[in-house]
């Protein structure tokens, strides 16, 4: 779609917003449950990190990735390639994102594409940062909402579904960023409500050939049937385009680090999303919620990739047609037991989902000169039942269990002539069940301690799952104990913190071409951090700090055992101090630190460490100027610190990802 198109659609979507805005609101509806929210009471016995709205917009984002520097252990591997999704760590994992160790859900819509560019991959550029009241990252495999993709854990994100509200959110910046938000709620006066939100941002990119634009309409509708029945209808729809320098080679970074390899031409990326959802509730009486729930998923997405390989650069081409429809109901409620308060739920989802897929390599700027190597339609098929109670037993013990089983099918057949010999046939069905406990105990008022065991699984990734030689593979197991503690020594002071040690094994091994075993097993370990000082009224400190260490433990290769897993930083820590000298004045800074991390199995090639600083000015205008309204600056980077954001090596070259440079951002937050 072209810009005034779109712009004209954010219009039109403001426009519907004034209208609705100017009928007389009567009380609000309680709002629909989006798929597992009746389980919040229960995760207390899981490490759980939740930005609620107003802490995702503290200050602009252009990005949700930039919200998980604020997570203990999280951290983003940024490619800077315009319209792909880059890769987030967490917990000893690398391939979140761009790969399939993370789970996500945006109300309930499961985001991980099955064989889109990765196994698991997901983008979360298709959601609108004002929109949201909540983003969750359950840490490790403890959610029993999702299963394939939840080994290092799930991100929840839920846009908002109640309220009256009117917010716009005006970022203008260096190289060429503007990017506008509109977010607008309001009960009708028939009595519904309705949700509307829309973003587009672009920009020109520090480097050559790195402008790009997105835009995002999205809007949900909720109607009282009965005093006992209420339905919403949401959407989405998401369009982006970007172009993309590629990587240097470390040589060439070191001599500018913001320029572009001459022999990458015309990479880039387009897509297309969109969403469509029906929820019905019905309240059975006695505390007890009966949900439903159906949706579909359209996407195209198209890229092309330049890089070093049998001796030269080549682009390649990957082109993605995805279709999903999921279904299913939750049962939720609450009871007596014991002498305490159980709140459980069941649930039972099935979801379909068929790409088609066709990869080229050797492109000429975008250009097809060779037959495809894939052209095939796969068809995955997950059916799941899963069930959480939380048992309040008194004032001071919580007990949570839960269990999760599913089971998949699915098929690969091609579309038309192959050169590749990648695997595609009929998949053989599997199942696994991934059970999950938690305890959580209030000592007195100031301390609470947590203790949780959880399993979570993965299958064949990619095209393995259909090859005939993986018929007989388990599942490969994730096994994941934690400890933790929360302490609150005073009003100034709040410490959450966690340990834990992730056992994989029956990892999935290729012993020769379309040939598989179950051989294989890594330890992960580590220590996350969360902590917020107050030393004065007028300063707030906040800490979150990971430190991740996983090393191979059985391995064919015997050199191998004792290695570190490449791609996860050693330490990962933010510090984030806010003084505010007066009650409309805010100053901000913030340091990020990388610790080092591995970049080949034999960890003979390591990324080094590094660091960047921000700083930001908020200033809350008087209400005779603006009622509501915040200016902010921010100076990203604001010591120019040169690094790299992504340090990989393809084709036995170090291959470098620029991290950006100083950046000026100017923004303007009015809520009316």
């Amino acid at each position: 779609m072209p810009l005034k198109p779109r712009l004209a659609c954010c219009g039109l979507l403001w426009e519907l917003g004034l209208v609705a805005m100017a009928q007389e609101a009567p009380a609000e509806l309680p709002a629909i449950t989006v798929k597992g929210q009746a389980l919040d009471a229960a995760q207390q016995p899981f490490s759980v990190t939740t930005l609620d709205g107003e802490q995702v917009r503290e200050q602009p984002v252009q990005e949700l990735e930039s919200l998980w520097s604020k997570v203990p252990g999280m951290h983003v591997t940024s490619y800077q390639i315009n319209g792909v999704a880059n890769a987030v760590v967490l917990r000893g994992f690398a391939g979140g994102g761009h790969g399939g160790d993370i789970a996500a859900t945006l109300d309930g819509i499961p985001l991980n594409e099955a064989m889109s560019h990765a196994d698991g991959y997901f983008d979360l550029n298709v959601v609108v940062p004002l929109e949201l009241e909540q983003a969750a990252v359950h840490r490790g495999p403890t959610s029993v909402l999702q299963g394939n993709y939840n080994r290092a854990g799930l991100i929840e994100l839920r846009t908002r579904r109640s309220g009256s509200y009117r917010d716009i959110d005006v970022t203008a910046g260096s190289h060429g960023l503007l990017d506008t938000q509109l977010a607008i709620g309001q009960t009708l006066e028939s009595g519904d409500q309705l949700n509307l939100a829309a973003q587009q941002v672009r920009g020109d990119g520090a480097r050559p050939d790195a402008g790009f634009s997105r835009s995002t309409l999205s809007g949900s509708w909720k109607h009282r049937v009965t005093p006992r029945l209420d339905v919403a209808l949401s959407g989405r729809w998401h369009e982006a385009r970007g172009d993309s320098p590629g990587y240097l080679t470390e040589a060439q970074w070191r001599q500018d680090p913001q320029g572009q390899d001459a022999r990458v031409v015309g990479d880039g990326s387009r897509k297309r999303f969109g969403t469509l959802r029906l929820d019905a509730g019905y309240d059975l009486g006695g505390g007890t919620r009966l949900l439903g729930f159906a949706y579909g998923t359209r996407q195209e997405f198209t890229r092309w990739f330049t890089r070093p390989r049998a001796g030269r650069w080549m682009q390649r081409e990957e082109d993605y047609e995805r279709s999903v429809r999921g279904a299913g109901l939750n049962l939720a409620g609450k009871a007596a037991l014991g002498g305490g308060a159980l709140d459980w739920m069941l649930g039972l989802e099935q979801v379909r989902e068929s790409t088609d897929y066709g990869y080229w390599d050797g492109v000429d700027a975008r250009r097809r000169i060779g037959p495809a190597l894939d052209d095939r339609r796969t068809q995955l098929v997950n059916t799941a039942a899963y069930g959480q109670a939380g048992w309040q037993a008194n004032d001071w013990l919580q007990a949570t269990a839960a269990l999760r089983r599913d089971r998949f099918t699915g098929s690969c057949r091609p579309l038309g002539p192959e050169d590749g010999d990648d695997p595609c046939g009929r998949m053989a069905s599997r199942s696994h069940a991934s059970p999950k406990l938690g305890v959580s105990a209030q000592l007195g008022a100031s301390m609470a301690l947590r203790a949780s065991w959880a399993e979570g699984f993965a299958l064949p990734s990619d095209f393995a799952k259909y090859a005939l030689g993986a018929r007989e593979l388990e599942s490969n197991i994730f096994r994941q104990t934690e400890l933790g503690l929360q302490w609150k020594p005073s009003a100034r002071w709040l410490v959450d913190a966690a340990v834990y040690g992730i056992t994989s094994s029956q990892e999935i091994r290729n012993t020769a071409p379309g040939e598989y075993e179950n051989f294989g097993a890594t330890l992960r370990q580590g220590a996350e951090l969360k902590l917020h000082w107050l030393p004065r009224s007028d300063w707030h400190i906040e800490w979150a700090w990971g430190r991740a260490r996983s090393r191979v433990t059985q391995n064919a290769d015997a050199a191998l055992i004792g290695r570190q897993v490449s791609g996860v930083p050693g330490t990962t820590s933010t510090v984030h101090a806010r003084w505010s000298p007066r009650a409309d004045l805010t100053v901000h800074a913030v340091l990020r630190h990388v610790g080092r991390s591995a970049l080949n199995a034999a960890n003979t090639e390591w990324a080094g460490a590094y660091h960047w600083a921000d700083l930001g000015l908020q200033y809350r205008l008087p209400a005779g100027v603006a009622r509501n309204a915040t200016l902010s600056l921010w100076l990203r980077n604001a010591g120019n610190a040169r690094y790299a954001s992504t340090t990989v090596l393809i084709g036995g070259e170090r291959l470098v990802a620029p991290g950006a440079p100083r950046t000026l951002q100017l923004g303007l937050q009015v809520s009316l």
